[in-house]
């Protein structure tokens, strides 16, 4: 059995760049970062920040030019796929998530969703504050995880 699937929470580094295909299909392109957040041994704070290419097609791509923009939040499930193409004699590799299910995050200042002219205005839902867990980190060592 295989298993190709990947779920990824981030915002947008730049905003969507849409184009069509030779069928006349829509095809967005847009990246997105995330970051983690760890302490190493001598218990100084470390930071590190992955970004991500991201590709969707279809009315999806459509909905994410026409709402998204550089810092909006974003849920990404799809499927990762490497293209390869030759350019000059010397050959190119790009690992990308093909978007199979977008999910917008909330609106913010900073970022948040593109409103066009001849767009409806998008309704904005109450969001539940989470509660805030504490996990005391002294008592977790990296050479005890399984992985």
């Amino acid at each position: 059995m295989n298993l190709n699937k990947v779920f990824i929470i981030g915002n947008l580094t730049r905003d969507p760049e849409l184009r069509s295909l030779p069928s006349g299909a829509a095809v967005v392109n847009f990246s997105i970062a995330t970051n983690r957040v760890w302490k190493d041994q001598q218990g100084q704070k470390q930071e590190q920040v992955e970004f991500h290419n991201i590709v969707s097609f279809g009315r999806q791509a459509e909905l994410i030019n026409q709402y998204l923009k550089k810092g909006s939040m974003v849920l990404i499930e799809g499927r990762l796929q490497t293209r390869n193409w030759e350019k000059d004699g010397v050959k190119h590799y790009r690992t990308e998530i093909v978007a199979e299910s977008v999910q917008f995050g909330p609106k913010s200042s900073g970022g948040g969703f593109k409103q066009n002219s001849n767009s409806a205005p998008i309704k904005e839902e109450v969001k539940e504050e989470l509660p805030e867990i504490n996990i005391d980190e002294g008592d977790i060592k990296a050479e005890d995880l399984p992985f």
